[in-house]
């Protein structure tokens, strides 16, 4: 028997379970902390927002300070939020055989892990969890879908420059 730990945080499990031939997922919660990463999506147009000064590295490279903005010595990148999904570098998603869903908070990651990694096996979950999951996934999308950035911002991935602005930023 193995047991596999897809996420890091504790209130959002994702965990799979491997014995014999059987391969189970418990839960796949998705991790919305990174969204504090990034500037907030306003439903009206503030000039607070959009007149923040850009943040560079000591380089001056000019491309960041479209995608990097700081407020109150933290820097927050001006983009559509992004979101920490389980890891599935420890293991083939394809394998498993069955997704245990428990509540309506655990099941945020489902649509990436259904559409996206080659899962074709049953998903289980009370009829109130699905309903609840689907209405929160739901406005989640509408939100993000009714608020659009005019960009998406790319080069904050960069390792080095990741490490710069969480260090500056903390």
């Amino acid at each position: 028997m193995k047991l596999y730990c897809l996420s890091g945080h504790p209130t959002l499990p994702c965990n799979v379970l491997k014995f014999k031939s059987t391969t189970i997922m418990l839960d796949c919660g998705l991790d919305m902390t990174s969204t504090l990463n990034f500037l907030p999506l306003p439903l009206v147009q503030s000039p607070r927002l959009s007149n923040l000064p850009g943040w560079s590295l000591k380089d001056g490279n000019a491309f960041l300070d479209k995608e990097l903005k700081e407020c109150s010595g933290h820097v927050f990148v001006d983009s559509v939020p992004e979101f920490c999904l389980p890891e599935t570098e420890l293991i083939d998603l394809s394998t498993v055989d069955v997704i245990l869903i428990s509540n309506y908070h655990c099941m945020m990651a489902l649509p990436y892990i259904t559409e996206h990694t080659g899962f074709t096996g049953t998903v289980y979950a009370t009829e109130p969890t699905v309903q609840i999951g689907r209405l929160l996934m739901e406005e989640l999308v509408n939100f993000i879908e009714r608020v659009p950035k005019a960009q998406s911002a790319s080069l904050w991935k960069n390792k080095d420059i990741q490490r710069s602005f969480l260090v500056r930023s903390r």
